[in-house]
This record gives structure tokens, C-alpha cells and sequence, in this order.
């Protein structure tokens, strides 16, 4: 099938695929030993806390692991289907586990840098406060859940299906929204579903950064935690 679908392909541009997938590869061994390497040095030499080297190594432990993802994800792409004249694409919840595990990974070593580098701030545990981390908490897990649904779109080719925004082609909520049956699979596996939760949960995530901006400025923050809440905003809405 691969054969049949690209059989004008000249060899500069298999070349131009082959050197994509090589160089995310040889990156992505690089990130590791960047990892492994100075975990190793410092461990050696004494350097690392007790609650320190449990974080080091779960990262260390997760970089492998993403490692060993991507591989899983890229070998979906490449089995025979029979019976198959689709584009070849890898299994979109394989990509999905990949994107996700690779946020996990870069929001844990965000955190455990920040963390050696910053002092924490020692703020009183008022009841607004509490709040507002809950709040913060919330808006992590949906922006999260959004991030992983643009896998599934992505690895559907979902975003192909329609190209109108606010509505999806002439209606707000499309007729073939719940085609597949039964209806779970709808979530998964309907392009146009996918397209759908990816724009609501994208629109909620914004929503939720803006609102959580605003009940931010209620409270007396420190400038260090009112710089991120800005700056968190001003991502949302760029992206």
C-alpha cells in the first residue's frame, strides 16, 4: 500500500522524510543522555539530596520510557493492513500516550528545575489562596486533556474535515457527531467528534486561563506568581 500511494515520489523528497524522522530520533537520544549523564556525574560525587534523587530518577526512568513510546507509536505506522488502501498513519492513541508522557516529562523537569533555582515563596494558607492553587490545579488538568486531544486529532487527520470556525460547516454541532457505534467510540475514533471535543475543550481552556487571570488579580500575590498568571494568559491567547 505504501508502494501504491507513493509511487511518483522522487528520492530528494523520501530523503527529506527520512532525515525528519532521523534527526527527531538522534535529538531525542541526545535529551537522554543530557539526562543520564550529568544524573550519573552528580549522583557520583554526592551532589543529590535524598528526595532529589527520587526525582532524578523517575526523570531518567521517564525519558526511557518515551524513548521506548515513540518506538511503539512509529512501528503502528508501519504494519500491513490488508484490505487497507488508507494513508498509513500511526494508531492515534499511540501518539497521544507519546505527546502526553513527553508534557509529563517536560512539566516535571520545569518543576524540579524551578524548584533548585527559586526559593519557595512562604505565603499565608488564606482561604482565596487555597482556592486560586485549586483553581490553577483545575486549569492544568484541562489544558492537559486539550493538548491530548490534538493527538487524536493529528493523528486522524481530523482537522481536514472541516475548516470553518465557529461553525462546523454550516451547524454549530455537525450531523455525523455520533456516526460510529457505539457511541464511545465517537470520542476516539470519528474524525469529526474529535475535531468537535478539540474546539470545545479549546475554547474552555482559554476561558478558564482568562477567568483564572482575573481571580488572581483579587488577591495579593507576589510579583514572581502575578508574572506567570500574565504571562500564562498572554500564551492562551497567542496560541
Amino acid at each position: 500500500s505504501l508502494n501504491s500511494l507513493n509511487h511518483d515520489m522522487t528520492l530528494p523528497e523520501f530523503k527529506f522524510i527520512w532525515y525528519m524522522e532521523y534527526s527527531h530520533r538522534m535529538w531525542g537520544r541526545a535529551v537522554g543522555l543530557a539526562y543520564l549523564l550529568p544524573a550519573a556525574y552528580f549522583w557520583h560525587r554526592g551532589c543529590l539530596s535524598p528526595p532529589l534523587k527520587g526525582r532524578v530518577l523517575a526523570l531518567c526512568t521517564l525519558v526511557c520510557f518515551q524513548g521506548l513510546l515513540g518506538w511503539y507509536m512509529v512501528k503502528s505506522g508501519l504494519e500491513e493492513k490488508p484490505d487497507s488502501y488508507d494513508i498509513p498513519r500511526v494508531s492515534q492513541y499511540r501518539l497521544a500516550a507519546h505527546l502526553g508522557s513527553a508534557l509529563v516529562l517536560y512539566s516535571a523537569s520545569l518543576w524540579t528545575g524551578l524548584s533548585l533555582l527559586l526559593p519557595q515563596h512562604k505565603l499565608p494558607e488564606t482561604k482565596q489562596l487555597l482556592r486560586l492553587r485549586q483553581y490553577a490545579h483545575g486549569t492544568t488538568a484541562l489544558i492537559f486533556l486539550t493538548a491530548l486531544s490534538g493527538a487524536f486529532v493529528a493523528g486522524l487527520d481530523a482537522g481536514l474535515v472541516y475548516n470553518s470556525f465557529p461553525k462546523m460547516g454550516e451547524r454549530w454541532i455537525p450531523d455525523d457527531l455520533l456516526a460510529f457505534s457505539p457511541v464511545l467510540r465517537n470520542i476516539f475514533e470519528n474524525p469529526t467528534t474529535v475535531q468537535f471535543d478539540h474546539r470545545i475543550l479549546g475554547i474552555a481552556s482559554v476561558t478558564a486561563v482568562t477567568a483564572l487571570y482575573f481571580f488572581s488579580r483579587k488577591i495579593p500575590l507576589p510579583r514572581r506568581t502575578r508574572m506567570a498568571v500574565t504571562s500564562l494568559l498572554a500564551v492562551a491567547c497567542m496560541q
